[in-house]
């Protein structure tokens, strides 16, 4: 005899995953057109990204430093 479905919990439904404090209430949906939608603005998300997540591509940049911002090191002299 086949064995009988168990539907989830409801308590399930209801349980959200453990995120960084500073990202608490973020919510993010894909709608019907595939458009991203966030609750949090995408420069704030960037620097979040930009502080916690290494990325291999820009290790080795020196122009980069290390809460991702760009490091402006031209003088007057090579701009002109």
């Amino acid at each position: 005899m086949a064995k009988k479905k168990t539907d989830k919990a409801p308590n399930e439904d209801s349980k959200k995953p453990k995120v960084n404090p500073e990202l608490d209430g973020f919510d993010i949906e894909i709608d019907s057109f595939g458009e991203i939608k966030t609750n949090f603005d995408i420069d704030k998300i960037n620097a979040f990204l930009n502080r916690n997540v290494d990325d291999k591509k820009l290790r080795d940049r020196d122009d980069i430093d290390k809460d991702g911002k760009f490091n402006s090191e031209e003088s007057e002299e090579d701009k002109e």
